[in-house]
């Protein structure tokens, strides 16, 4: 599988997508974290989808979430789970962080 990033609400990962399968499975990962979003923004935070390959979800969290001290909680308690139970072909989510300087940095 390929691996496409972008920052988006993933509509535009979903979009391009040609292969039907993992078309609907972009759209289902999409949907859950549109289920999830609003308790994100509550917060003052977001959560993007950036990517998938391999069962990893590669999400990017934004505005109060930057810098928060409950980050790992809310990723792997919250979206993490709640991920792997409704898509079962999720394995792991993981964060991808970006800097001051808007370049991107893998955070596992």
């Amino acid at each position: 599988m390929t691996e496409t990033n972008f920052m988006t609400d993933g509509s535009d990962l979903i979009s391009l997508e040609t292969d039907p399968v993992r078309k609907d499975l972009l759209q289902r990962i999409q949907h859950t974290l549109d289920k999830i979003r609003p308790y994100i923004q509550a917060d003052g935070g977001d959560v993007y989808l950036v990517g998938y390959a391999d069962g990893i979800v590669t999400v990017t969290m934004a505005g109060a979430c930057n810098g928060c001290m409950v980050i790992d909680s809310t990723l792997n308690d919250g979206i993490k789970a709640i991920l792997m139970d409704e898509v079962p072909e999720v394995h792991d989510v993981r964060l991808l962080e970006t800097n001051n300087y808007n370049e991107f940095n893998p955070y596992y």
